[in-house]
């Protein structure tokens, strides 16, 4: 599938949906766990091979980063080739795809914020809370929100995942593990051991071990995607993989690495503040939703002109507005049959910010939220990520 846009910021990187991208690694891999005997060739597992797979997804580690900073580490050495990620690239879009196969046109979580009338308005799906309004309940919840199946049900080969302890358990992932082991962990420390017992007790009938590591991704965030303590969560992660990679050596299973978007830095003179009282707020019907690199807009009646002009004014440079019709036509979001709430997800414009740009708004009672670090929008540092296979 060929993404298509109008119009797109200076030099994005548009999504790969084919069979290079990260959505056909996860395709692969569906298919890989649910027809015996399937060939994975993204991992570069073949027909009827009885293999234990480990595939470790650290959280926001970009090919650009790798590449500048990896210089003499394990995982650079068994960096195979790049793979664009999703759109938007970020974890709610990404981490989605990577378990259940679904593009973020089909699961339609299109950003860490989304628009669901049904649910109090803009809510972020991961955590389960509404903007600036706490917790969001109701009725089937997870059944309504996630109407979509985990690849993992109904999976042929069996599969254990391993999720940091405070996230293993919540509504979320329960979903989106379905069908799987479920083990949470506490640090790197305890994720190296749990990895290599999950994987020896798949030795003879062969499976998945999908490991989940989030923490680069809160550093980069908090302090930069090429800070000193991103640098240093790197080099433990990296001296994981070796670990890692010297203890199933003999054991013929096949260890991956991969991620679900990169980083760039957003500078504060490069934020484009809403204020809840300026004028494009009063255009708003509700919150912005999606990411601060891809935010995406719900207008009220009858001021899309004005929010046109405003954009095309004090955007000129900063971002490129698009309908949002003309992003579901665009395929940005990906291939399959879309959500029934995608329209309603995508809003009435779309802003791409050009790099280094984000765009935030403030809700009463939400707490302001400083980062360093972003992603989610179409550069390259945010769009690539690493294939890394280290195998018998």
């Amino acid at each position: 599938m060929q993404v298509q846009l109008p119009i797109a910021p200076r030099d994005a990187v548009l999504p790969d949906y084919g069979a290079d991208g990260l959505y056909g690694f996860a395709r692969g891999l569906r298919d890989w766990l649910r027809e015996p005997g399937a060939a994975w060739p993204q991992a570069g597992i073949g027909i009827g091979e009885r293999t234990v797979v480990v595939l470790l997804i650290i959280d926001g580690l970009g090919d650009g980063f790798l590449a500048r900073h990896g210089s003499g580490s394990t995982l650079l050495a068994h960096r195979v080739r790049p793979m664009s990620s999703v759109f938007p690239s970020t974890t709610a879009s990404a981490v989605t795809l990577l378990h259940t196969g679904l593009s973020p046109a089909e699961h339609g979580l299109n950003g860490w914020f989304i628009h669901d009338r049904r649910f109090g308005g803009v809510i972020a799906p991961l955590p389960l809370l509404q903007r600036g309004n706490g917790p969001v309940d109701a009725f089937r919840l997870t059944s309504r929100l996630f109407p979509y199946d985990s690849m993992f049900r109904g999976a042929q080969r069996p599969v254990t995942v391993l999720s940091p302890a405070d996230l293993a358990l919540s509504r979320f992932s329960r979903h989106h593990s379905r069908g799987a082991r479920i083990l949470p962990y506490k640090g790197l420390d305890e994720l190296g051991p749990a990895i290599l017992q999950a994987a020896a007790a798949l030795q003879d009938v062969g499976g998945l071990v999908h490991a989940y590591y989030p923490v680069f991704d809160a550093i980069s965030h908090a302090y930069g995607a090429h800070s000193s303590q991103a640098l240093s969560v790197f080099a433990r992660i990296d001296t994981l993989f070796g670990a890692l990679s010297a203890a199933l050596r003999d054991s013929g299973a096949v260890l991956l690495a991969t991620a679900d978007h990169g980083f760039i830095d957003a500078p504060p003179e490069k934020v484009v503040p809403i204020e809840p009282a300026s004028d494009v707020a009063r255009m708003l019907a509700a919150p912005l939703f999606g990411e601060r690199r891809a935010a995406f807009c719900a207008l009220r009646e009858g001021a899309e002109g004005e929010f046109d002009a405003w954009a095309a004014t004090e955007l000129q440079g900063k971002a490129v507005a698009l309908p949002g019709k003309a992003v579901l036509e665009s395929g940005l979001l990906g291939p399959g049959k879309p959500n029934r709430r995608l329209r309603e997800r995508v809003g009435d414009r779309v802003l791409l910010m050009e790099r280094g740009w984000t765009l935030v708004d403030t809700v009463e009672g939400e707490k302001p939220h400083a980062m360093v670090g972003v992603h989610g929008g179409l550069s390259a540092d945010e769009m690539w990520v690493p294939l890394i296979r280290s195998a018998p």
